[in-house]
């Protein structure tokens, strides 16, 4: 049976969806649209499925992104990816975000460190630091962007995200390249095919993302009464 694995990144302000079969991607479909990554999540994996003419319980299986990034946007992935799991009884592959960006910088530069950056709001990101064969090297934390944050790093790196060029003026340009990018489910298929070699598979019952904060309702500064 051919291999087909359906990858779904929610991580970001960006959706995006595709599907490979046997290595190579037959559909692949993004939108920035605001708002829309609960409405478009289906939509897309419907498009994928169809348009290769495949059956969700025909996949070998479903690879979504692991986190860390937005949490509404991590719930919509993961509850989508589940939902065919369980449906179709199809294995589970979580990817994490900043492995993906890694991923999507490989080949792109000549960097001694590969830095991925996924926007926090203000100045903070969530951040790891890779090699430049994709190799993780840090753990994944929440960095309040300054001007020391990598300098325990000595040689060029690249920083590649949604957060990356708001770090630009602290950071400073010295050689160092700074990528505006959003995670791109494309981007998954080698880490997925990896995964499944070696048989890194969730529990499809106690998955849940890796958030790495807490999330946090603001409450209303309006008066009801």
């Amino acid at each position: 049976m051919p291999e087909r694995i359906l990858m779904i990144e929610t991580s970001t302000a960006q959706l995006s969806v595709a599907l490979s079969v046997d290595g190579v991607i037959v559909y692949s479909r993004k939108s920035t649209e605001k708002n829309t990554h609960a409405s478009l999540c289906a939509v897309f994996i419907k498009e994928a499925l169809d348009s290769a003419g495949i059956k969700a319980d025909e996949l070998t299986c479903v690879a979504v992104c692991g986190g860390p990034g937005s949490y509404t946007g991590l719930r919509v992935g993961t509850s989508s990816a589940k939902g065919i799991c369980f449906g179709a009884k199809v294995k589970l592959v979580a990817i994490p975000t900043t492995d993906i960006l890694a991923a999507a910088a490989i080949g792109r530069t000549n960097a001694d460190f590969i830095i991925p950056m996924i926007d926090a709001r203000r100045m903070e990101v969530y951040s790891a630091v890779y090699s430049p064969e994709g190799k993780k090297i840090s753990d994944t934390q929440a960095v309040i962007v300054d001007a020391n944050s990598y300098s325990a790093y000595k040689g060029v790196k690249c920083f590649i995200g949604d957060g990356a060029l708001k770090c630009k003026e602290v950071l400073g340009e010295d050689g160092n390249l700074f990528i505006e990018a959003f995670p791109e489910a494309e981007d998954m298929l080698p880490l997925a095919q990896e995964a499944i070699e070696e048989g890194r598979f969730e529990d499809v019952a106690y998955f849940e993302p890796f958030y790495l904060k807490d999330f946090v309702v603001t409450e209303s500064k309006k008066k009801l009464f």
